[in-house]
């Protein structure tokens, strides 16, 4: 079995080598053997696992849901159940984020045509709406 450095683990993966090693620490990722020099050296098992879990993150999995789905991989004969309500649970937060994010959006929009431009700092209706305790007029 082919056996990488941590370098080009980074560059088949897009994957700094500090997060590679951070998944080591927290248990996410085994670590691999070493070399004689004491180097980290990946196989491909390695690769595959690493471009799951950063497929995972991309798609805005927590560490905690990617661990479960790296468990649940593991288990080849099980019922994937598990995995679609883990999914479908992901699923109703991003929605959620997605929402919140319109209305935030709106509330931008809205605060964006309070502005007048041009004026000075003092009279910003932007900063008005902003600060603590105080409302745009």
């Amino acid at each position: 079995m082919k056996r990488v450095s941590i370098g080009e683990v980074t560059k088949a993966t897009a994957i700094k080598a500090v997060t590679i090693r951070y998944y080591e620490k927290i248990g996410l990722f085994p670590p691999p053997a070493r070399t004689g020099s004491n180097y980290r050296a990946y196989t491909t098992d390695h690769l595959r696992q690493l471009r799951f879990i950063r497929r995972c993150r991309d798609l805005g999995f927590t560490l905690d849901q990617v661990r479960e789905l790296l468990r649940l991989s593991s288990q080849k004969n099980s019922e994937c159940s598990n995995v679609d309500r883990l999914t479908a649970r992901h699923l109703t937060n991003v929605e959620q984020k997605i929402s919140d994010l319109e209305k935030l959006a709106g509330e931008l929009r809205h605060l964006s045509k309070c502005c007048k431009g041009g004026g000075i700092i003092a009279d910003c209706r932007i900063l008005q709406a902003l600060a603590p305790g105080e409302a745009a007029p």
